[in-house]
């Protein structure tokens, strides 16, 4: 343990030196407030940090990153974390574009796929938060029944972003931004294995 706090250690004293202070520029605005364009949601798996996949400095991105970058529907009295950052960077922050990111071999999106209707969850948490991406799970094992499983979840890794993409659409204050046209909706995909990234819109 001692070892894995030290890295954290050393690993903020490289950040210091080799960025921090090589950089004023950069961080003495960021010292009385942000004004970031980009709220970014990302998947909580270590291999797809979105700082680094897409090169985002300190002060361009508001970021949540949870389990499989799920956007919940909008509700007052659930998720509360979610909607809180999203009203957040939408009405105090007016980031400019909301892009959801999925990417692949995600584990959230396996544990998706693989429930079973009327199963015991495994998890005190993980199974009914995936449950978010019901609707694209249903739309994937309709259309892509030919796939195998491993084909079936990279394309679930997609749809579960459209759905995240709907669900932003049901936050009062996103609907607003979008007619009045101050803000983007973005779908990404990060592909590890390829070294790949995609974008669309709805």
């Amino acid at each position: 343990m001692d070892a894995a706090v030290e890295r954290l250690k050393t690993g903020f004293e490289k950040f210091k030196t080799d960025v921090y202070d090589k950089k004023p520029d950069m961080f003495e605005p960021l010292k009385t407030g942000q004004t970031p364009k980009y709220m970014v949601f990302a998947c909580a798996d270590s291999r797809v940090c979105p700082s680094v996949t897409l090169g985002l400095e300190p002060g361009e991105a508001f970021t949540v990153r949870n389990i499989s970058a799920m956007v919940p529907p909008y509700c007052k009295n659930k998720y509360a974390g979610v909607g809180s950052a999203i009203e957040y960077a939408v009405c105090a922050l007016k980031v400019e574009v909301i892009v959801v990111i999925g990417h692949s071999r995600c584990g959230g999106i396996k544990a998706l796929l693989s429930l079973k209707d009327g199963a015991d969850d495994s998890f005190h948490f993980v199974e009914d938060w995936v449950r978010i991406g019901f609707p694209a799970k249903k739309k994937v094992q309709r259309e892509c029944c030919d796939l195998s499983f491993e084909d079936q979840c990279a394309a679930l890794e997609k749809e579960a972003v459209n759905v995240s993409l709907e669900n932003l659409n049901t936050y009062p204050f996103v609907k607003e931004a979008l007619a009045n046209g101050t803000l983007k909706l973005v779908g990404g995909h990060y592909d590890f294995v390829s070294g790949k990234f995609d974008t669309w819109g709805l």
